[in-house]
């Protein structure tokens, strides 16, 4: 079996803490076995690698979302990246023609598809295994996996089984309803309907021959050239809607989706994380602060309160979903991101009539990374060490830096930082257009940059 995780997500459900960069799988308020903080996505790849899937796994995710992956998972991680974002059928389809024509995968294996960050037991994992007895046994195109629902939830779509009696370990599947109302939902659940948890599986085959009658192509390079033409629609509109032949599978444990802020707080490791103070007063009320400034929360209760250099929310607990809503029409740049190499956190962005601006970023570099060799169009750089120590290349000569070194980057300048030791430094951006997009990236690794100053010199 093959198993495609889907990591996307516009990060608004959890604003401000999350954004384009940072969805809501990468937020570290969870606690792990050895009572650090971590993430949606590194809690699931832990325990892939307990059940024994890691091996078999690989992440389909947005090339924003990278540097996140690479930060916090590693780099041995296996990825697909989707040049755009275009919706859960192109990103899965990349994925099939990615496992077909790169790593030669037989048209007869099991691919499971599910989400990167459910919040489960261990044994979710081993009951995907089932997924594939189930196609086999059942001849069935699709096989999905419910979840036995706990309560009458309007939050979550249906499998309806069919009423045909089978004494096997999957069903097939009648219909499905999306989202309905409590009523509904708790006539639903006597019908013996299971919550859809976005778990599903197929053989590589079926989707392959899909892509065919689509007129797609199906080797992954040139299925990437047309990513951005294919058409913006979900798995279940494409696909799982024209499918007849459907089984399912039922999971009775433990089961959540943390996506909005009053399900995440159940979870979290504290309910405190950050520098304030949540008086004994303010009962059921969670305060996370990302910022260096303390926050008091007093006689507030059953609320969330979150502080990051993208916003501040102040909500109540059980009004947070509606989140989503209210903050769709900002469009502000992220204020903080995690990067292979470190992260870097906005301090100040100002623009000037005439389009000049001044963008002030403090970034941290972790020892043995390094920033790529690079130089800008735009914008030009004055950069002020403020900790650690490290190598800095400046048009094709390196030299040592410490705290107190300013540094002058001009428009054009070729230039990168490593890091001997965790390294934080103060950048000042000044130019008329500066976005992230004014990279021009010359070396990613700090060998190949050595290695060209020292040719430089002869």
């Amino acid at each position: 079996m093959k198993l495609v995780l889907l990591s996307g997500g516009s990060g608004t459900r959890l604003w401000p803490l999350s954004n384009d960069a940072r969805s809501k799988q990468f937020l570290k308020v969870l606690e792990s076995k050895d009572k650090n903080l971590e993430s949606m996505v590194q809690r699931v790849w832990g325990q892939l690698t307990s059940v024994g899937l890691s091996e078999s796994a690989v992440i389909a995710t947005s090339k924003s979302q990278v540097d996140m992956i690479h930060s916090q998972l590693g780099y041995q991680v296996p990825l697909i990246i989707e040049p755009s974002r275009r919706d859960t059928f192109p990103a899965i389809a990349l994925a099939a023609s990615f496992l077909y024509t790169v790593e030669n995968t037989d048209l007869s294996e099991v691919v499971a598809i599910l989400p990167v960050d459910p919040y489960v037991e261990d044994r979710f994992f081993n009951r995907v295994k089932d997924l594939g007895t189930a196609l086999q046994e059942s001849d069935a195109d699709l096989a999905l996996m419910g979840v036995e629902p706990t309560f009458p939830s309007s939050k979550y779509g249906y499998i309806v089984p069919s009423s045909d009696a089978v004494e096997t370990d999957y069903r097939p599947v009648s219909r499905f309803t999306e989202k309905p109302n409590e009523e509904t939902a708790s006539q639903l659940i006597e019908e013996g309907a299971l919550w859809n948890c976005g778990v599903f599986a197929f053989k590589l085959g079926y989707l392959i021959s899909i892509l065919k009658e689509n007129g797609l192509p199906i080797e992954y390079d040139l299925l990437l050239e047309e990513y951005a033409n294919l058409p913006k629609i979900s798995f279940d509109y494409e696909v799982v809607e024209k499918t007849d032949n459907i089984v399912m599978i039922p999971y009775d444990g433990y089961w959540k989706d943390l996506g909005t802020w009053n399900t995440l707080t159940e979870e979290m490791a504290a309910e405190q994380i950050g520098k304030g103070v949540v008086c004994a007063e303010s009962s059921n009320t969670h305060l996370i602060n990302e910022l260096d400034i303390p926050v008091t929360v007093l006689g507030v209760s059953n609320a969330v309160v979150a502080v990051s250099p993208d916003g501040i929310l102040v909500a109540d607990k059980e009004k947070s979903p509606k989140i989503k809503e209210l903050v769709g029409g900002f469009d502000n740049r992220p204020m903080y991101e995690e990067r292979r190499w470190g992260w870097y956190r906005v301090l100040d962005h100002v623009k000037f009539e005439g389009g000049q601006e001044v963008l002030t970023k403090r970034i941290g570099v972790t020892a043995g990374k390094n920033l790529s060799y690079q130089k800008h169009s735009y914008r030009s750089e004055v950069w002020t060490i403020i900790k650690g120590e490290g190598e800095f290349a400046l048009n094709d000569e390196i030299r040592s830096v410490k705290p107190g070194d300013v540094l002058q980057i001009t428009v054009g300048d070729k230039h990168g930082i490593k890091a001997l030791t965790d390294l934080e430094f103060v950048e000042v951006q000044t130019g008329t257009d500066l976005v992230e997009e004014d990279i021009v990236r010359i070396f990613m690794t700090w060998e190949e940059v050595e290695h060209h100053c020292e040719a430089a010199k002869k």
